[in-house]
């Protein structure tokens, strides 16, 4: 009788955490790992470059503006022998010079090129946020998987512990009709064996759960220790439109949108070097002073102010062909990303196919296994009752009981995978 108070006050303990910790919803978690995960926050932080670099100043349309100063003090003995025979000696010859100014250095044409550096700069600054909500969109599929990889893990040990419930009536069976004489000792033993190992699973399944728990945590950027509770069951009532999805495959997908705007980047930079063969004309001005101070000498004093203004035109007559070869260079990697796109489309192509296909076998497959498993449930019922009659074997409901663990494992698996699909669809065409 005390055994059975403490099991029941154990139970209680248990069921009231339960249910004091409040369950983390699937949106809650992706809102978290949004938030808190590493991965998207070096990706933003690459975006935010894109968009820092993304300047006029750093396309070279504007000017470069100085100021200069400088002071020189300088002691010297000097010793001068002149043509006409006369000779100087100064000693010692001091020397004091200051110097100061603004310079203004602006590149006023460069064949175009500063304005394709801006569009391309335009373009970086895109592919950034193209390649974030990648990135976003990565952590989002990983996130629910791993989440709803946590309620698989716990419907499997609620199967499990629904056997142990049949074990324990069994061996309930089994011992009455033991200690009646309708039993032969064999049955119990045998009932008694099935209920520890189905217990030993049930133990190594709550470590699966632990284990699946800690990878949900590290999504979200949390203590692998950090307590979390998911919900029970795995909603599935996602209906794909097949001809939509195929319209938006090449207009949404990010990895399509990625090599799309890496074509672009790779045609501005080709007219970039294309515009290395054109002239670049200059424009200097600037505003000068200039004071020295001598000791000794014909000139005491000596200091210039004023304004200076000029420019200087460049014309590439032969660089050696660094020009032509930067500019064949550019042409192969536009190629190549021409190609890289072709690849992707092909990729996500397949990948969208595998998915739609991968949904449809994993949803009638699943409802081929409800079925089952009510079949399975309900065999296991009149196993057990045929059991109290002494109509049935221990051996029969021990198959009946693997038939129903089997069966529901599928079940679960089916539900999963459905899952997963469903967040791959829509992860290729960014709707997540």
């Amino acid at each position: 009788m005390v055994k059975k108070i403490i099991v029941i006050l154990l139970f209680f303990t248990v069921f009231s955490a339960a249910e004091g910790q409040q369950i983390m919803t699937v949106d809650e978690a992706v809102q978290l790992a949004l938030k808190n995960n590493f991965d998207i926050l070096v990706a933003r932080n690459d975006a935010d470059i894109a968009k820092v670099n993304n300047t006029p100043g750093n396309a070279g349309m504007l000017p470069d503006i100085q100021l200069n100063g400088s002071g020189i003090y300088e002691l010297n003995n000097v010793h001068q022998k002149l043509s006409s025979g006369t000779e100087n000696n100064y000693s010692p010859l001091s020397t004091t010079t200051f110097t100061a100014g603004t310079q203004l250095s602006w590149t006023l044409y460069d064949g175009g090129k500063m304005f394709v550096t801006k569009n391309k700069l335009n373009e970086i600054e895109a592919l950034g946020v193209i390649q974030y909500k990648d990135r976003v969109l990565a952590t989002m599929y990983n996130v629910i998987a791993a989440y709803y990889d946590v309620v698989r893990q716990k419907q499997e040990l609620t199967s499990i512990n629904e056997v142990i419930n049949y074990n324990r009536e069994r061996v309930t069976i089994a011992q009455a009709g033991y200690t009646a004489g309708s039993l032969i000792r064999t049955d119990l033993l045998q009932a008694k064996i099935d209920l520890n190992v189905t217990m030993e699973s049930a133990i190594n399944q709550q470590f699966i759960i632990d284990v699946a728990k800690k990878a949900l945590n590290k999504l979200l950027s949390q203590n692998a220790e950090q307590a979390i509770e998911v919900s029970d069951s795995i909603p599935l009532k996602y209906e794909p439109d097949e001809n939509e999805l195929k319209q938006k495959i090449y207009s949404s997908n990010t990895s399509v949108l990625t090599f799309q705007k890496q074509i672009d980047v790779a045609k501005l930079s080709l007219r970039e070097f294309n515009a290395s063969y054109l002239p670049t004309v200059n424009f200097n001005a600037g505003y000068y002073f200039s004071h020295s101070n001598n000791s000794t000498g014909s000139t005491l004093l000596n200091r210039t102010v004023g304004p200076q203004i000029g420019g200087n035109v460049v014309i590439p007559l032969f660089s050696a062909g660094e020009n032509k070869r930067k500019v064949s260079t550019a042409r192969l990697q536009l190629q190549s990303a021409e190609y890289d796109l072709q690849n992707v489309k092909l990729q996500v192509n397949t990948d969208l196919l595998n998915a739609l296909t991968g949904f449809k076998n994993q949803q009638k497959l699943m409802l081929i296994e409800k079925e089952n498993n009510e079949l399975n449930k309900e065999y296991i019922e009149i196993c057990l009752q045929r059991l109290r009659l002494g109509q049935s074997t221990s051996l029969e409901l021990h198959q009946a009981q693997d038939g129903y663990v089997q069966s529901s494992t599928r079940l679960i698996n089916f539900e999963y995978n459905l899952k997963i699909a469903e967040i791959k669809l829509k992860q290729l065409i960014a709707t997540l």
